[in-house]
């Protein structure tokens, strides 16, 4: 078993709760953990037989362009979306974040983690 991880993937998006939020968006970012059996690639040399990261990327980015109201919700989507790309898979951990959220203080980041 090996993992693909996908770091500080960068996003500007329309996610939240609040109206402003979805209209005028902000900056998110994505972490990606994903647990897979590399025997068969490791031995061919060969992507198709391996998870190709760059799917996974594009998988996120679709996601992300869609609106959403919870991190929650988004990060479940992200999941099965990745999940969607190869039979491959056994584990998928994601963490979105959203950075400098509007809760009337100051605040780096808000992160939602998924392990599913």
């Amino acid at each position: 078993m090996a993992q693909l991880v996908l770091q500080n993937m960068e996003f500007y998006a329309h996610h939240g709760h609040f109206e402003e939020e979805r209209i005028i968006g902000g900056r998110f970012l994505v972490d990606l953990t994903v647990d897979t059996d590399i025997t068969k690639a490791a031995e061919t040399d060969d992507l198709n037989d391996a998870v190709d990261y760059s799917k996974i990327y594009e998988a996120v980015r679709h996601e992300m362009a869609k609106p959403s109201r919870l991190l929650e919700h988004l990060a479940r989507r992200i999941v099965d979306a990745v999940y969607a790309i190869s039979g491959n898979i056994s584990k998928v951990t994601v963490t979105v974040s959203k950075l400098n959220p509007s809760i009337g203080g100051s605040l780096q980041r808000f992160s939602m983690i998924l392990t599913k």
